[in-house]
């Protein structure tokens, strides 16, 4: 297997799996449609290629020198992913009431990755795996492969969540799917919480 295909490969089994950027991707595809979600997608992205490269360039040592660093961002994530899902929770699920839930914005998908547990796992062991011996050109070449993979992933769940929109346009079913994505953020929250 080539560098290129191994480095793909880490980077789709990380990033296609289900997690509290991915949940909010198919809700927002659902609840605003493919196009509208991919501020999202894209912020989702470059935030965790931002955070890949600064693992690259010695991040983790900064976090071994400085470790309440690392418990104020699991707990600023505990609070961010609770209001999220609170906000599903209580959302009346009609979709033309004039209360629908803004879209999530760039700046909250690149949030969304510097606060979650999974995001920094996987920087940190694919940096790990592939410029641990602070190779430069394989820094960039990962985090450049890394953003395509990511940002098709993550876009593959706003698809998903956009081809549920017609079956959501009943207020009952939306509010269900909107309490079932809160629960998947909220049990991505007791992950982060007891990890």
């Amino acid at each position: 297997m080539s560098i290129l295909a191994s480095m793909a490969a880490f980077a789709l089994a990380t990033s296609i799996s289900p997690g509290p950027v991915n949940v909010v991707a198919l809700g927002s595809g659902a609840r605003h449609g493919f196009t509208a979600s991919l501020a999202h997608v894209t912020g989702a992205t470059a935030g965790f290629c931002l955070l890949l490269v600064l693992a690259g360039l010695g991040l983790h040592e900064m976090l071994v020198s400085w470790p309440h660093a690392t418990t104020v961002v699991r707990w600023a994530g505990v609070v961010f992913l609770l209001t999220m899902a609170w906000r599903l929770a209580a959302d009346a699920g009609e979709l033309g009431s004039g209360h629908t839930p803004a879209r999530p914005s760039l700046l909250q998908g690149a949030t969304m990755q510097w606060l979650s547990p999974k995001a920094w796992l996987a920087a940190l062991a694919g940096m790990g795996t592939y410029a641990s011996d602070g190779d430069a050109r394989a820094m960039w070449l990962f985090a450049a492969v890394y953003f395509v993979v990511c940002w098709l992933s993550v876009a593959a769940w706003a698809w998903a969540g956009s081809r549920l929109q017609t079956w959501l346009r009943v207020p009952r079913r939306m509010r269900i799917f909107n309490r079932t994505m809160a629960g998947m953020l909220v049990l991505s929250v007791s992950w982060l919480a007891l990890g």
